[in-house]
């Protein structure tokens, strides 16, 4: 199954209006006038998760029309979805789960829909041509409350908040839930007197209704990746300030808790002036952070989430003083480049996200002279310590790049991803290494990457084919050596010493070498 590498039209050009396209006189058989095409394979074949996403389109834009009634606590919701068909369809299919859905339509026609397990599939009333652009809109409720497999919703006291990643976008919209098909974002959220909606990207326009409550839109600017959405409700405080050559911050934060948090807010503006010199200009419109108004450890299983221009975090994470929080707030802010700008072509890329979050968090902490939560303070000595690890890591939790979808966010991913990183830094020297991280960044900006990407950059920048080397680093059931440490060694392998998570879906960042 093919993966798709791409890069998206500008949301500006895609979100002007709401108004269906329309598709011109399907092909016919000659000879038979019968339809044409073949249903939509409904995998994209991921390696992590096989059954999430679907083929046959790819997906411009999207506009979330979602309505919160506190009463019921549902949500009432339209999803007008813009697609270009990649081969003739006479059916097609949506990720979508927990989703009551009332109708569908496909160019203004009422479409053929049913729902099994976590697909809507979708029949036109007449076949969609290869390269036919449609515009396809659901009509549906949903409730944060529901009990599901998996669930993107973290219901508040006052609200919700969402949390995609990895597979959970379609519990809150239908889509093409794979971060290869990154897609134009606009949202529109009504909700009543004394509540407020976010949303990503910029706000563009609010209107008061006739019965008094008020529908906010939000548009990006940059193209996001369906686990990285993240729509907000409830009792909150937008608070402005200005970051780095202007950049507007924006932080999200419960009314009656914004006083506390704001020492942990105002580091922000000084983590993306460190980053900006390593990693180039701060890629997106905005940037700010989501204190969600819950620290419940049923609905909110992790310390934060890199939802694009708005990073979600447990209020109470943030009360605690600069050095616990500041290494893994930077954290954080690198998904905006590795993750966000450059999202993970397959689920088996996610290293690539989480390893340079951790190496650039791990920098920031040993700079300033902060221990970890192993009790090191410097980065050297933390590398030792994990090239250890690095063969019992490989037996418990697979190779670095080999994930599966039970030990997807474990440790490997992490501080495995960071020892990869660090013996490339250790061939190709430092001032190299930088190099090849904005050359990648560059390369496949606003569009996703694999693991084969990153290898063929570092090969390029280099100047000496290093595919070899990180391949043994990536996929190997051993660890290499260490260059520049002949004197490193590997610790036996035992038992297992990394058990498989229970996740609900969200992002266990509590295995991240930053806390």
């Amino acid at each position: 199954m093919r993966y798709r590498s791409r890069v998206t039209a500008p949301a500006a050009a895609l979100l002007g209006t709401a108004t269906a396209l329309t598709v011109g006189s399907p092909a016919r058989a000659a000879g038979t006038g019968g339809r044409t095409g073949e249903p939509g394979p409904e995998t994209l074949g991921d390696p992590v998760f096989p059954a999430l996403g679907n083929d046959g389109y790819c997906v411009s834009s999207y506009l979330l029309d979602l309505a919160y009634d506190p009463t019921t606590k549902l949500v009432e919701s339209t999803a007008t979805l813009r697609i270009r068909t990649t081969a003739a369809l006479t059916r097609f299919s949506l990720d979508a789960l927990g989703l009551d859905v009332r109708s569908v339509s496909v160019c203004d026609s009422p479409a053929g829909w049913e729902q099994a397990d976590e697909k809507l599939r979708i029949t036109p009333a007449r076949p969609l041509p290869e390269n036919a652009a449609a515009t396809v809109r659901v009509t549906y409720s949903a409730d944060p409350r529901r009990t599901l497999p998996h669930t993107a919703w973290v219901p508040t006291p006052d609200g919700f908040a969402i949390c995609p990643q990895p597979n959970s976008a379609h519990t809150v919209f239908p889509c093409n839930d794979h971060p290869s098909d990154k897609a134009a974002f606009s949202f529109r959220l009504t909700v009543p007197a004394g509540l407020s909606a976010v949303a990503n990207g910029l706000l563009t326009g609010t209107e008061t209704l006739d019965d008094g409550r008020t529908a906010y839109t939000y548009r990006s600017l940059s193209p996001i990746a369906t686990e990285l959405v993240q729509i907000t409700v409830g009792d909150y405080v937008i608070k402005d300030r200005q970051g780095p050559h202007g950049l507007p911050l924006r932080d999200v934060v419960p009314s009656a808790r914004a006083a506390a948090l704001e020492p942990a807010l105002a580091l922000t503006p000084g983590l993306v002036t460190w980053l900006e010199d390593r990693l180039g200009a701060f890629p997106f419109e905005t940037y700010g952070l989501l204190p969600c108004n819950s620290d419940d450890p049923k609905a909110f299983d992790f310390t934060g989430l890199e939802t694009q221009t708005l990073t979600l975090y447990k209020p109470n994470f943030l009360l605690q003083e600069e050095k616990k929080i500041g290494s893994h707030m930077m954290h954080e802010l690198v998904h905006s480049w590795f993750g966000n700008l450059v999202s993970p072509a397959t689920w088996a890329d996610l290293w690539l996200n989480e390893g340079h979050a951790d190496f650039y968090g791990l920098l920031y902490r040993y700079e300033r002279g902060w221990t970890d939560s192993l009790g090191y303070s410097t980065f050297e000595d933390r590398m030792k310590y994990t090239y250890g690890l690095g063969d019992q890591w490989r037996h418990d939790s697979g190779p670095v790049a080999a994930p599966n979808a039970v030990n997807l966010f474990d440790s490997q991913r992490y501080t495995g991803g960071v020892l990869v990183l660090y013996a490339l830094r250790q061939v190709v020297g430092e001032d190299v290494f930088h190099t090849i991280e904005r050359a990648f960044l560059d390369r496949y900006r606003n569009s996703s990457a694999t693991t084969e990407d990153y290898i063929a950059i570092a090969s390029e920048i280099s100047g000496q084919d290093l595919s070899g080397f990180l391949r043994d680093w990536l996929y190997g059931t051993k660890t290499p050596r260490m260059p520049g440490h002949p004197d490193w060694t590997v610790t036996p392998v035992t038992s297992s010493l990394m058990a498989p998570h229970s996740r609900r879906g969200g992002h266990w960042h509590e295995n991240s070498a930053t806390l």
